[in-house]
């Protein structure tokens, strides 16, 4: 149960980046995730098992806080919770899989609602799968500069001192506006649309800014 706090957090503000500096935001998503048991149940597996750059990553996050934002239940429209970490050491889908059977082995309850993936060998799976090139990343979080929107590059994961870090390159005010914002750095158009048209169906208020085109070229 969320406190009354978080409740009546007015989330406006946070999504005026005029009004209220990211570190506020950075704040309030820490506060938030930290009163959700199922992410912190994620958050301190991938730090128990010591998986390699790992964090939990994108809708598990975002879509938490969408439905925190319209006082939804709190798994409303979550399809899956995304663990990436990078290893380069190994880029077998064996290794892979072993990191993908610990996970389920450490989180019964949630099965595979839990996606993990090595991020240090998409590329060699990427262009068969969807047909276009995808470059070797250098680290887990390289990875978030390459989604089809901004507003999904958010990433979470338990420090040392248990602390919750966070990164999201393009910042969070997107999230808190519940605005869905294109990332032109690769041409995922057709997949912008198709994630778009099924979050609106289950958040209707959010913000969807339509692909251009023009500005994808550009």
């Amino acid at each position: 149960m969320l406190t009354s706090i978080t409740r009546t957090k007015d989330f406006s503000l946070l999504a005026d980046i005029a009004k209220t500096p990211e570190l506020e935001r950075v704040q309030a998503l820490t506060n938030i995730l930290q009163e959700i048991p199922r992410v912190m149940d994620i958050l301190q597996c991938i730090k128990d098992l010591q998986i390699r750059d790992g964090w939990l990553v994108s809708g598990g996050i975002y879509q938490t806080i969408w439905n925190v934002i319209t006082d939804r239940p709190l798994d409303h429209g979550i399809k899956d919770y995304d663990v990436i970490y990078f290893d380069g050491r190994d880029l077998t889908y064996e290794g892979e899989d072993a990191v993908i059977q610990q996970v389920q082995s450490a989180l019964p309850d949630l099965g595979e609602l839990v996606e993990v993936r090595n991020q240090a060998r998409v590329h060699l799976w990427y262009e068969q799968r969807f047909g276009r090139p995808y470059r070797p990343l250098d680290c887990a979080m390289d990875s978030l500069t390459t989604y089809a929107a901004r507003t999904h590059a958010v990433a979470a994961q338990l420090g040392k001192d248990d602390q919750i870090c966070i990164h999201a390159p393009f910042g969070l005010a997107n999230i808190f506006a519940m605005r869905l914002v294109p990332n032109y750095r690769q041409p995922n158009q057709e997949t912008y649309a198709e994630k778009a048209a099924r979050m609106k169906a289950l958040w209707p208020e959010l913000d969807v800014i339509p692909w251009d085109v023009s500005a994808a070229s550009g």
